[in-house]
Parts: structure tokens; sequence; C-alpha cells
């Protein structure tokens, strides 16, 4: 490759890089203000009818039921992205999550609308769970098929970066709003409805940076050589369903933690008047932006370690560290001081990163190039449904039916140890072709119990 290529090809890289950083930022700054309101002020305003515990299990509900319409997200993106190209794909899940969020901020409320304005938050919720099953696996392939093969791990941790800048800045605008802009009535009258709404110019920023980017090469090559699958989803699920189970189960674990602090349980466990910590809403606020930030170092960390050491090895030191913080997170929670809770977020947050940074890499190498986007999406989706979807709401009921926040830390345990068993029955591939043209090698070497080396192009510290 010439010099002027070089150039070219790393200008492309970075373009790249950070068209799927601000795309899944502001997809899941949409996502994640909902999951914040929900438990701050959804359960008052549109299910206090039910009671205020009812009230409470209710507004975790429709953050989980969104997680129900991953999958068909996820399908549809899958099979598009396959057929027609992953850059369309991109665009349009991140218009229909704008848009969703936007219209929320202008819901009337119960006490305006009736049960009206539960039905359309829900069906809200829905449109923003499709749109956010088919987006991750368009922008980490994006990222990932764009890559060298050694930088796999650092370019795939990019669109992941995207979710805790996401968590970072919906916390941080809500501190703001509950702090300084509107506080107190002010926040339940009309002051939780600007977060929504600033959703507009972001979606604008997003949309124009993607709308930038070249396409994937693997798909081009895919396209050129007309070898797109009529229907990717049944070639999938034909040949990799094991596959997909596994690749779902290791997600399980993180998501299950994850949606602990960033479905809202963590702030609405801590700022209950009527619960053992007490602690006001904007301090609480505050520390979540600070745990959304030590997400973000450790997941940009652990994408260049996977590099070095393998996805696998990366995933199970993550997962080894939050087996050993699950019980010391509540427990230091529940002392009811500030710095404890700080502390608690930031040991929660090193094993998030370090089983979240090499995601995209990892699943983009286990499939091959013809069904991937299906294949990253669909496994992304069942992982989320069965880890994070109704996390808050498991942990609420659980504290509700034993009275301890024990229990909310067993079930964490449960879920860090499936992810780590289905981390430990997956190969590592790092470095391995994504081309097309290494498809029948591919289709082999993504077995799951196969024992042989990848390739010889495969990166050091492989399982």
């Amino acid at each position: 490759m010439n010099t002027t290529a070089a150039v070219d090809t790393r200008r492309t890289q970075r373009r790249v890089a950070f068209a799927t950083l601000i795309g899944t930022t502001v997809e899941w700054y949409d996502y994640f203000i909902y999951a914040t309101a929900a438990g701050l002020v959804f359960a008052h305003l549109f299910f206090e009818p039910a009671g205020a515990q009812i009230g409470l299990l209710l507004a975790f509900a429709s953050v989980g039921i969104s997680f129900l319409f991953r999958p068909l997200g996820a399908f549809l993106a899958g099979h598009f992205g396959d057929r027609i190209g992953r850059k369309a794909m991109l665009v349009l899940t991140l218009l229909l999550m704008g848009l969703s969020t936007m219209l929320i901020g202008v819901l009337p409320t119960f006490e305006t609308a009736g049960v009206l304005a539960p039905v359309l938050l829900l069906v809200l919720r829905i449109l923003q769970g499709v749109s956010a099953g088919g987006e991750w696996g368009g922008a980490v392939l994006m990222a990932v098929e764009h890559a060298p093969a050694n930088k796999r791990g650092r370019a795939g941790s990019f669109p992941q970066l995207g979710v805790p800048l996401g968590l970072l800045l919906a916390s941080g605008i809500m501190a703001l709003m509950t702090g300084v802009i509107a506080p107190g009535e002010a926040f339940l009258a009309w002051g939780w409805r600007i977060p929504f709404l600033l959703s507009f110019v972001l979606i604008g920023v997003g949309y124009f940076v993607r709308r930038a980017v070249e396409e994937s090469p693997v798909f081009l090559e895919i396209a050129e050589k007309k070898q797109q699958p009529k229907v990717p989803i049944v070639e999938l699920f034909r040949k990799h369903w094991l596959l997909v189970i596994l690749a779902a189960l290791v997600f399980v674990g993180n998501n299950a933690a994850g949606y602990m602090a960033t479905g809202g349980f963590i702030p609405s466990y801590a700022t209950n008047p009527d619960g053992i910590v007490g602690l006001a809403k904007t301090p609480v606020l505050i520390a979540m932006t600070f745990a959304a930030a030590m997400w973000l170092v450790f997941t940009a960390l652990a994408g260049s370690m996977s590099d070095k050491i393998g996805r696998k090895r990366t995933y199970i030191v993550g997962y080894i560290a939050m087996a050993l913080t699950v019980f010391p997170l509540f427990l230091l929670i529940n002392t009811g001081e500030l710095w404890a809770l700080y502390l608690a977020l930031l040991l929660l947050t090193f094993g998030l990163g370090l089983t979240y940074g090499p995601q995209a890499a990892w699943y983009s190498e286990i499939f091959p190039a013809s069904v991937r986007f299906s294949g990253v999406s669909i496994s992304y989706a069942i992982g989320a449904i069965l880890g994070g979807a109704f996390s808050p709401l498991i942990a609420q009921w659980l504290l509700q039916a034993t009275g301890t926040s024990l229990a909310i830390s067993g079930y964490l345990l449960l879920t860090t140890l499936i992810g780590l068993a289905a981390v430990l029955m997956l190969k590592d591939r790092s470095g391995i072709n994504l081309s097309i043209t290494n498809q029948a090698e591919q289709e082999v070497g993504a077995t799951v119990f196969d024992k042989r080396q990848p390739s010889a192009a495969a990166a050091p510290g492989q399982a």
C-alpha cells in the first residue's frame, strides 16, 4: 500500500470510529434518559393510580418491555444489513430512536389523558427497543470491518463507548435539571421533558456524521460477488444456532449488572425516601455520571487489552471481578454515605468495562461474513432480554419480597456465573480474516467446540 492510500485508509478508519461513537452515544442517551426518568418520575406521572409500590414496578417493567422488541429490530436490521448494507441501517435506526424519544417529551401524563398516557408511553418505548435492537450490530460491524486485524478490539470499543457516554450524558443532563434548572416540583411539572426534547439536536448531529461514512469493505465484497443470502436469518439459525445461544449468554452477566445502574434501579434505590439509604436525587445522579465516566474508561481499556491478550482472557478477568463485586456493591450503598456509593459504582464499572469493551470484536469474529450482521444483532438482542430487560424489575421485586439487598446480589452473582460459563465454552478468534473470501474457513472455525487454531493470522493470547 502506498503512502497516500495508507493515509486515506487511516482517515477513513478515524471517520468511521467517530461516526459509530457519535451515533451510538445519541442512541443510548435516548435509551438511558427513559430508564433514568422511569425510576425518578414515570411511576408518579404515568402509573400513579396503581399506588407507589406497584407504580414503581410498572415503571421498571416499561423499561424492560422494550427489550422484548429488540429481537424484532435485530431481525429486521440484520436481514437488510446483510442484504443491502450496514450504512443504511445505521441511519434508519438513529432516526427511529430520535423521533420516538422526542415524542415521549411531549406526551400528556395520566392526570390529563388518563389511561391513554401510559399506553402511548409504552408504544414509544417499544419503538425505542426496535431501534436499539438494530443499531448495535450495524455500528460495531462498520467499526470492526474497517479496522486492521491487530486493532479490532480498539476499533470495536468505539461504538461500545457510546453506551457509557450516552449514560454519562443522560445522567449529567438529568442532574442539571433536578439540581439547577428545574429543582423540586418544577422537575415533575416540566423539567423531565427537556432531556427528551434535546434529542432533536443530537439526532441532527448523528445523522449528518453517519451519512458521511463509507460502506463496510466486507459488505462491498459480498455485494460484488453476489453472495448475500436470500434469508440471512434462516441460514444463521440453521448453521449457527448454538453459537447464537452462547454469544447471547456471554452478554447476560454484563447486561444484568449494567442495568442495575443504567436501568434506573440504583438511582431509585439510593434516593427512595422510604428506603434505608435516602440520598438526595442530584448527588446520586452526579454519582451516576461518575460511574458512566469510569465505565467509559474501563471499556476503552478493555478494547485495547483484548488486542494484546485476546478477547476471551479479557472477559474472564472482567467476570471474575464482577463476581467479587456484587455483594460489596449493595453493602456499600446501604451505608447511606455518598463516598461509599462512589466506591460501589467504581467497583461495578471495572468489571462492566472489561466484559463490554471486547464484545464488538469478539462477536464480529465468531460469525461468517454473509450472516454477520444478523448474528451479532440477534445474539446481542437475546442476551439483552435474558440479562438486562427486567433486571431492575427483578431487583425491585426481590427487595420487596425479601426485605434485603442480599437477594439482589445473589441474583447478580447467578447472571455473572452464566456469562462466565458461556465465555469458557467459546473460542477466541482474535485476528481471523473477516473477508467473504475466508467464508469456508469461518464456517468451520465458528464451530463452538472446535479445538483447532483459527488461523495463522490470529493474534497472540488466544484461548
